[in-house]
């Protein structure tokens, strides 16, 4: 679906219009068009590759989807793959696409599964003309900038869930819940580096002297974007290190209750086999037993089980076991 299609001169927003005029505006001498695109049918994208001469395998890989975050040059023209990372309402991590193609003249943007828009992007880019000169590569920084900043306030999310689960580790009866949490969190961790991890690689080239010819007076801007996809990266490995020493410490604290668990039963079974023993003899049905015909010999066998158990219970007690 289309969201909008533009022409800009001289980084000025020159004229909006339909597709059906967009090979009016390609190809005039300081201009370009940005035509941006929501979840396009393959009757949009082979429309889009015939008038943009697109690359048949760039195509292909656009309209597939979930493609690995990377940057491709076919001839003149860019071909960008960024993950979009959303929140839904239950807290679950939504992954969507950004593709993008900029050439000599153009930039074509296709979203899909993402339910945030770029429109902010292009408001942006239009209130800075003298950065807008600079062509599809501006372009191409300012959308990624986007992308990547909105990674951001997820890796924020994971660092206060991450200082919950913290906080309840060392409380009695959840170790089992604060283990499953960790893991989720460790996963939702890993998507997001699979996003960033192929990116970093992508965008330094971006930033380097062999730049494409369509990035090459926006290297700098290009450096900022690397600059924070690897404070990110970053940020992913401190949280998982994180994750695994609270892993390691909840699993400490699980040994240390069931530790506590068996010590109550040890002393418990060494009180009750005590008094056992006590009776076991004391049933022993034989006829010359000293005890057996004495008036309170039933009381004094009693009193000398529960003394005993006593003295036990005192001692574990007081050796905290119970």
């Amino acid at each position: 679906m289309l969201i909008n299609c533009v022409a800009y001169r001289q980084g000025q927003r020159l004229s909006d219009f339909g597709l059906d005029e967009l090979p009016t505006y390609l190809g005039q001498p300081d201009s370009f068009v940005w035509v941006a695109l929501r979840d396009p049918d393959e009757a949009e994208l082979a429309r889009m590759q015939k008038i943009f001469n697109l690359h048949e395998l760039a195509v292909e890989d656009a309209r597939h989807g979930q493609q690995q975050p990377k940057v491709e040059e076919y001839g003149d023209t860019l071909f960008a793959v960024i993950n979009t990372i959303e929140l839904d309402a239950t807290n679950e991590l939504r992954i969507g696409q950004v593709s993008i193609f900029a050439g000599p003249g153009f930039v074509l943007s296709l979203r899909a599964g993402s339910k945030h828009g770029l429109l902010g992007v292009r408001e942006r880019a239009e209130r800075e003309p003298h950065l807008l000169r600079q062509g599809p590569g501006f372009v191409l920084y300012a959308v990624m900038d986007a992308v990547v900043d909105r990674y951001f306030p997820i890796i924020e999310s994971f660092d206060d869930e991450l200082e919950a689960i913290e906080s309840q580790i060392f409380a009695p009866g959840l170790g089992r819940a604060n283990i499953e949490r960790l893991y989720l969190l460790k996963q939702r961790i890993t998507t997001v580096r699979h996003a960033v991890a192929p990116l970093i690689e992508a965008v330094a080239k971006l930033a380097s002297e062999r730049a494409p010819g369509v990035c090459l007076h926006s290297r700098a801007y290009f450096r900022d974007v690397n600059d924070h996809l690897t404070r990110i990266q970053r940020s992913l490995e401190t949280l998982r290190d994180s994750i695994g020493t609270a892993i390691q410490v909840n699993l400490s604290m699980v040994t240390i209750e069931e530790s506590e668990v068996t010590k109550r039963l040890a002393a418990w079974a060494g009180i009750f086999g005590t008094a056992t023993a006590f009776a076991g003899i004391w049933g022993m049905n034989f006829d010359h037993m000293p005890e057996l015909h004495w008036r309170w010999g039933y009381l004094a066998a009693l009193g000398l089980i529960g003394a005993t158990c006593g003295v036990l219970y005192w001692r574990f007690r007081r050796a905290g076991w119970l």
